[in-house]
């Protein structure tokens, strides 16, 4: 490969420049990464309840607690009860963080508008295609289990 990155690599280093620039322009609002991609999750998925929100931001349950925590102190999102198991927590966006996500989403186009700078808008579509197709197969692939010769080395 005459030392080009590989496809994972280079779509694991985009995807970290994205998130690193992003956090240099989101520093104004005073939120950790970890903070805001909570805000962003919850935004699609609120009234769920804390293990399936960490679930899906694959963190462990404990580190949610504490996220949320401090976003409860802010008065940016709100515990309510299960109507039927008091066990359970389930989170809700309050009036307070929609202008903070309206400004993280201008960040977040901001930050994609420098990124594909130099890339004609025709190229950013096919690129936009062929990485949907990609997750779509990965996705249906890993409903298949590997099978055991292609997980042996040599």
């Amino acid at each position: 490969m005459s030392g080009n990155p590989t496809l994972g690599f280079l779509l694991h280093d985009v995807a970290r420049l994205l998130r690193k620039r992003f956090e240099q322009r989101a520093r104004c609002l005073g939120l950790t990464r970890s903070q805001w991609q909570t805000l962003a999750c919850l935004r699609s998925n609120e009234g769920i309840h804390q293990g399936g929100l960490a679930e899906i931001l694959e963190i462990e349950p404990i580190t949610l607690v504490r996220i949320v925590d401090k976003l409860a102190d802010r008065a940016l999102i709100e515990r309510r009860q299960h109507p039927t198991d008091r066990r359970i927590w389930l989170l809700y966006l309050r009036e307070e963080a929609h202008p903070l996500l309206a400004e993280m989403r201008e960040l977040g186009e901001l930050t994609r508008c420098e990124a594909f700078q130099s890339v004609p808008p025709e190229q950013r579509d096919q690129l936009f295609d062929i990485l949907s197709a990609m997750k779509t197969n990965l996705v249906e692939a890993s409903r298949t289990p590997v099978a055991e010769h292609e997980t042996r080395h040599g």
